[in-house]
């Protein structure tokens, strides 16, 4: 009972986590520039690789992490 309440906690906790990779994904500029605008005066040119390289490390950071939820649960329940 003890590790199903610790299961269900981490996936409650990596909720906001699941909500910035599908933001990064979804607003790959916005998330490359955040925290950094005081930078520039102007309206920085990013890359087209770069916002490439977001969205497919947002995407495979949202697959990887669901496939490790489902294999905890999986064990879980096996034990």
């Amino acid at each position: 009972m003890l590790k199903m309440l610790e299961t269900i906690l981490i996936i409650f906790l990596t909720i906001p986590l699941y909500a910035v990779l599908i933001w990064s994904y979804f607003y790959p500029q916005e998330s490359l520039l955040w925290g950094k605008r005081w930078m520039y005066k102007e309206e920085p040119d990013i890359s087209d690789d770069a916002i490439r390289y977001i969205k497919v490390a947002s995407l495979i950071s949202v697959i990887g992490l669901t496939l490790v939820f489902i294999i905890v649960i999986l064990t879980q329940f096996i034990r």
